[in-house]
């Protein structure tokens, strides 16, 4: 038992911790609402286990052979990281009704977390330490992974939601996705600089 607690609060500090996912979240609580967000929440959640399983089933060896590889993912990050801080940076901030048609999709909060360093990074040293190659623990670490990494990145929805009350001014709102674009670009320039 006291692997799985071991395992649940490395993936709750990895996931709860801010980054470009949940920076992404609390924009989307703020502007579409809880529940036209959780589709992010879902993607994101989903597309980091995708993203475990795969590590602990040997892309990371892949990654060792192919070095390139790795190099084209964290640029790949890097740009995407750049883009969502432009298109924050120039939103009119009107805030968008609970339409599900609106706000970021569950395959945006996936593709997210594949080229997120913090992501790569959380399940590369996850599976490391916690599964030994063992395909039991990689699906165990998985299943805790997604319950922990939901509810976290929810939480970050949550707070945005509870501040879209405070933000019904589209100036407000504009202030708020331009504070969020240069959270996401300073990570972006992060990554480049380390």
């Amino acid at each position: 038992m006291t692997l799985f607690y071991s395992m649940a609060a490395f993936a709750l500090a990895a996931s709860i911790t801010p980054g470009p996912v949940n920076v992404v979240a609390l924009g989307s609580g703020a502007r579409y609402g809880l529940w036209s967000s959780l589709r992010h929440v879902t993607g994101a959640t989903v597309g980091f286990v995708v993203l475990l399983v795969g590590v602990g089933f040997g892309v990371y060896e892949l990654l060792q052979r192919v070095p390139a590889l790795m190099h084209a993912i964290q640029w790949f990050g890097v740009l995407f990281l750049l883009y969502m801080a432009y298109k924050l940076a120039v939103d009119n901030g009107e805030l968008g009704d609970a339409n599900p048609q609106r706000g970021p999709t569950m395959l945006h909060g996936a593709v997210m977390q594949w080229l997120n360093p913090k992501a790569w990074l959380a399940a590369l040293a996850g599976t490391g330490a916690y599964t030994a190659g063992d395909p039991a623990r990689i699906w165990q670490f998985a299943a805790i992974y997604f319950v922990v990494c939901w509810v976290s990145v929810g939480c970050w929805v949550v707070a945005g939601a509870m501040l879209r009350q405070h933000m019904r001014d589209a100036q407000r709102v504009r202030r708020l996705n331009r504070v969020m674009a240069a959270l996401l670009a300073a990570s972006a320039v992060y990554l480049v600089a380390g």
